[in-house]
């Protein structure tokens, strides 16, 4: 794992770089982008528990970029480079910067995955520039929320149940204590693949999909905030086949 931030330490390179280890194979590493910051949640250990998760199936080569800062503005310097996802198989975005307006810069990340670079969007993700004008980021995200209900556990229905990501997943989860997200909308090309009900409105809302952006694949879930969630196994089994079908499950090597 390559760390471009004093943010995570030296501690979470050794503990995520010796668990990517724990993998074999005779494909070469899977190389993902992750990036991470802005407020609200503990990134450190998000960090941690994904890329664990994820060692269990795969190996995989990450870079974290935590940036930004803890507050709701911010551009991340990255994005400002050219070709800024070059090299790399996946990008996993687990910011959080609803304030952040600026159309340019959002459409320099939006147009790097239209143009293929898969996707894995988590939680707050989905509220990351939530004021901006313009709809590219709900478009590549596949559904628009700009609020969220009050943290309870929450029973989780499939309504894919077929799809390779829900594989195993038990039929009666029941979140850690997290935020239900309201989704306003579902943008075309975007699939629920499981629900949760509203304690508030008593309206089923997605927690889990896929989408299809231009030709990247994207898997989301509004599921993440709080650290309950990211020690919970079947969250981190469905993030991790999240993450394995973005990439493409051909490319990968399971190891249940």
């Amino acid at each position: 794992m390559a760390l471009r931030t004093p943010l995570l330490g030296l501690l979470l390179l050794l503990l995520a770089g010796c668990a990517g280890h724990s993998t074999a194979s005779t494909k070469r590493s899977i190389r993902a982008l992750l990036i991470t910051g802005g407020c609200c949640h503990n990134y450190a250990l998000q960090t941690f528990a994904l890329t664990n998760a994820v060692a269990r199936h795969a190996r995989v080569e990450w870079t974290v970029i935590s940036d930004g800062g803890s507050g709701t503005r911010a551009e991340i310097a990255l994005y400002n480079e050219p070709n800024w996802a070059k090299g790399f198989d996946v990008v996993v975005h687990n910011e959080c910067f609803a304030d952040t307006q600026s159309p340019d810069y959002i459409r320099r990340i939006t147009q790097v995955h239209e143009a293929g670079v898969p996707a894995v969007a988590i939680h707050c993700a989905m509220h990351t520039y939530r004021a901006a004008s313009i709809d590219e980021w709900r478009k590549f995200l596949g559904v628009t929320s700009r609020r969220h209900d009050h943290q309870s556990r929450y029973p989780v229905k499939k309504v894919a149940p077929e799809h390779p990501i829900l594989k195993g997943m038990p039929e009666d989860w029941v979140s850690p204590k997290d935020e239900l997200y309201v989704i306003e909308k579902m943008w075309p090309g975007a699939t629920p693949l499981a629900t949760s009900v509203s304690e508030a409105d008593g309206k089923s809302y997605p927690v889990a999909w896929v989408n299809g952006f231009g030709k990247a694949r994207v898997f989301g879930t509004t599921f993440g905030h709080s650290d309950a969630t990211f020690q919970d196994p079947v969250f981190l089994e469905m993030l991790s086949r999240g993450f394995l079908w973005a990439v493409g499950s051909d490319s990968l090597v399971d190891r249940h």
